[in-house]
């Protein structure tokens, strides 16, 4: 890629108005953005995100394709910028810049059964994806959600998910590794542990992935052992991203860019990148 092949338009943000702004957990705060223009992503794809005059980050999008112009981000508390984006507020802007990424492609997908496993802030990502397949059911098959998340005040889209969970298409299911003595409508456990239980028409069926890396692993062995091959599974890896157009190299993985070949992979193309799960 020289610089002739991008797109100035991805380089200089756009000014974003903030509609709605509120804490979803004590790290987590949900943002709902108007952009002046269209956005036209895929599912899976990411956006900078900026405060002018102090940076920007990447940030995966948590909503389906949209055509108003409207968006929405799910920011962890991390640093000094996501700390000061925690501070906006209805009425505020943010910079906007993609979308970026390869993203998902909802005619992989028609007529497949899909397997969602998030781990964590995972699910914001998967949301992107799992939102426009549950909208059309004719279009997908059977749809299964396992979500995990360390105690039930880390949870994110509660409500969100109690609504897919009523859905006849959708089996909804929602773990803590430790319920903390607070109260919990949901299972406790890993999100490997209901795998084993699942119904998997292995010629059908699609696995989607995210959430930390240390998941992947036992997860991958879990649907191995139920007979998926790797081309059946897919991972958005969310994967130190920065600029968005593979030029400043902090996301590379072996000989690839995150950002520009990713975040989303079929396992069967990680198997060759030794860095790509660590």
């Amino acid at each position: 890629m020289t610089p002739m092949d991008v797109d100035p338009n991805v380089l200089t943000p756009r000014m974003a108005r903030i509609l709605e702004a509120r804490d979803m957990t004590a790290q987590e705060r949900f943002f709902h953005l108007q952009l002046p223009g269209a956005l036209a992503h895929r599912p899976g794809q990411f956006v900078m995100a900026s405060i002018p005059g102090i940076g920007e980050a990447p940030i995966s999008i948590s909503c389906g394709p949209r055509h108003d112009g409207q968006l929405e981000l799910l920011v962890r508390n991390a640093g000094s910028l996501t700390r000061a984006m925690h501070r906006l507020q209805a009425g505020d802007f943010m910079g906007i810049r993609g979308p970026f990424g390869s993203g998902f492609r909802l005619a992989e997908f028609e007529g497949r059964d899909i397997i969602f496993v998030a781990g964590g802030l995972g699910l914001a990502p998967l949301r992107s994806l799992i939102e426009p397949v549950l909208a059309e059911p004719r279009r997908f098959g059977r749809i299964t959600l396992i979500s995990g998340c360390r105690t039930p005040a880390d949870e994110i889209y509660r409500e969100r998910m109690q609504a897919w969970a009523g859905l006849p298409q959708a089996r909804v299911v929602r773990l803590v590794n430790d319920t903390a003595h607070l109260p919990w409508d949901g299972e406790v456990g890993l999100v490997t542990a209901p795998i084993a239980e699942l119904e998997i028409d292995v010629d059908n069926t699609l696995a989607v992935l995210c959430g930390p890396p240390v998941m992947y692993k036992f997860v991958i062995m879990e649907l191995a052992a139920r007979g998926l091959p790797n081309t059946q599974i897919f991972i958005d890896l969310e994967r130190r991203m920065r600029c968005g157009i593979g030029k400043c190299g902090h996301c590379q993985i072996n000989h690839v860019t995150c950002c520009r070949e990713g975040p989303v992979f079929r396992f069967s193309e990680l198997e060759s990148l030794p860095e790509a799960l660590t």
